[in-house]
C-alpha cells in the first residue's frame, strides 16, 4: 500500500477516535463525574470541540431532532468508516 494512502488511514483513525473521546468526555460532563471548571478538562473538550464540530455542523444540519439525543457523531463515524473502506478497497 502507499504510504500517503496509510497516512491518511491514519489520520482518519485518529479523527475517529477524537470524536470518541469527545463523546464521552460531553457525557461525562453531563452527567457531573468530571468538572468542566477543571482547566485540564476544559482544554481537551474545548481542542476537541475544535476539530469535530466542522464536520458534525453539516450532519446535525440534516439529521432531524430526536430530543436530548445526537446522532451526528454516530452518523460522522460511519461516513468516517465508509470513507476508509472505499480507500482500503481501491487502493
Amino acid at each position: 500500500m502507499h504510504p500517503i494512502i496509510e497516512v491518511l488511514l491514519i489520520v482518519i483513525d485518529l479523527y475517529m477516535w477524537a470524536v470518541i473521546i469527545g463523546v464521552v468526555l460531553s457525557w461525562l460532563v453531563a452527567f457531573h463525574v468530571v468538572n468542566r471548571h477543571n482547566q485540564f478538562v476544559y482544554t481537551v473538550g474545548d481542542f476537541l470541540g475544535r476539530i469535530t464540530a466542522p464536520a458534525l455542523r453539516p450532519i446535525r444540519r440534516i439529521l432531524p431532532s430526536f430530543g436530548g439525543v445526537d446522532l451526528a457523531p454516530l452518523a460522522l463515524l460511519l461516513l468516517l468508516y465508509l470513507v476508509k473502506r472505499l480507500i482500503v478497497y481501491y487502493s
